[in-house]
């Protein structure tokens, strides 16, 4: 995405909503999207009539979410409902903006996995290619793990950190799911799931929705927020495994590298300038493989790099300090966006980043995708 680099800083995030996460049996998707929508606009004192661009995530009709939310907009898309859609919704966004085709864009996710009892993977996709019989997201994460733990020695009290820290994190969030203490003995506790992961590495399926407007720069100053700027980003993607749900053998390594060396190329910065982390954490594994893909571990040593507490506030590199999607609730990667925005801006309150200036997005899967922000 080197061509992309003229877009450094040009478009920012200017109004971020949220909605409460757990479960909503009476609403469906366009309610609590609409409710998203209603607290993003407030967030940055815009008309709603302004926005002429809708991006939509998880919702089944993005003409029926324009007609609930009264809009007309110039440039429409809609995504299927993958986590690795957040990224690459968030960048077909920005170049939208950019090339003219709108001046505001509201990206919208829902999700009513939790009160409908949506099962990921297997049924929820009708004619889903699965030559081998294996769509288990989960199952395939477990797989790449003990290959992790073959390969480099790593072992499931290093990637019981993970799931600590967010934890830890989620207990300063007051919107978070999960507030109950987690140590690394109650991880290693917990009930097995598909071996080696165990309950506390797998995401919480929530019922919730996101809302992020973004807006060139320059339209950005004169809203109520400080813009968050979008200074870098790119993409890869790896589709050769695709017949074993998220299933990488090299963990989307090389793939997580080139995004993350564009991405910092194209911000100007480098990985010991970011000052918080927010990683794609469908399973606790991910954060490991992500780790090293964008050098701040060494290949292999992911497991060794978060020992000690290193990716809670105050450690080495804060991540998913909102809990994320193991302890907040899995917004499948638009919720971290959220607290990017937010974290630079220094809104956090007891989870706050001191100092935060930096802050990078990442989604190792089969689109891997980061995006670099910085606080104007």
């Amino acid at each position: 995405m080197q061509g992309f680099s003229g877009l450094r800083d040009k478009v920012s995030v200017v109004g971020v909503g949220t909605t409460a996460y757990g479960n909503f049996p009476d609403m469906d998707e366009y309610g609590l999207a609409a409710e998203a929508f209603r607290n993003a606009v407030a967030d940055c004192g815009l008309d709603k009539g302004a926005v002429d661009g809708l991006l939509t995530c998880r919702i089944p009709s993005y003409y029926r979410m324009g007609e609930v939310l009264g809009l007309d907009p110039r440039w429409t898309i809609t995504l299927p409902g993958h986590g690795r859609m957040s990224g690459i919704g968030l960048i077909e966004a920005t170049i939208a903006l950019t090339s003219g085709q709108a001046k505001y864009v509201a990206l919208l996710y829902a999700n009513i996995g939790r009160s409908r009892r949506v099962f990921y993977g297997g049924g929820e996709m009708p004619g889903h290619w699965d030559p081998w019989g294996f769509t288990s997201p989960g199952g395939a994460h477990a797989m790449m793990f003990r290959r992790h733990m073959e390969l480099y020695g790593t072992t499931t009290r290093q990637l019981a950190e993970v799931s600590v820290a967010f934890r830890s994190h989620a207990q300063l969030n007051p919107g978070a799911v999960m507030k109950e203490a987690m140590t690394i003995d109650d991880h290693e506790n917990s009930r097995p799931i598909v071996a080696p992961l165990r309950l506390f590495d797998y995401c919480l399926i929530n019922d919730g929705a996101v809302c992020l407007i973004l807006t060139t720069s320059e339209r950005a100053a004169d809203l109520a927020k400080p813009p968050v700027r979008i200074s870098g980003f790119s993409g890869r993607e790896a589709y050769r495994n695709s017949s074993i749900e998220n299933f990488h053998i090299d963990f989307w390594h090389d793939q997580v590298s080139a995004s993350g060396d564009e991405a910092f190329a194209m911000a100007g910065v480098e990985p010991a300038d970011v000052d918080a982390l927010m990683c794609y954490d469908n399973f606790s594994p991910t954060v490991l493989f992500s780790l090293e893909g964008l050098g701040f571990s060494p290949r292999g040593e992911g497991g060794r790099f978060v020992e000690g507490g290193a990716l809670k506030l105050g450690g080495r590199l804060p991540t998913n300090t909102d809990g994320g999607h193991l302890s907040n609730s899995y917004m499948q990667g638009w919720a971290l966006n959220v607290e990017a925005v937010r974290q630079l801006r220094g809104e956090c309150g007891d989870r706050q980043v001191e100092d935060c200036e930096v802050v990078t997005y990442v989604q190792a899967t089969p689109c891997t995708r980061t995006i670099v922000y910085t606080r104007a």
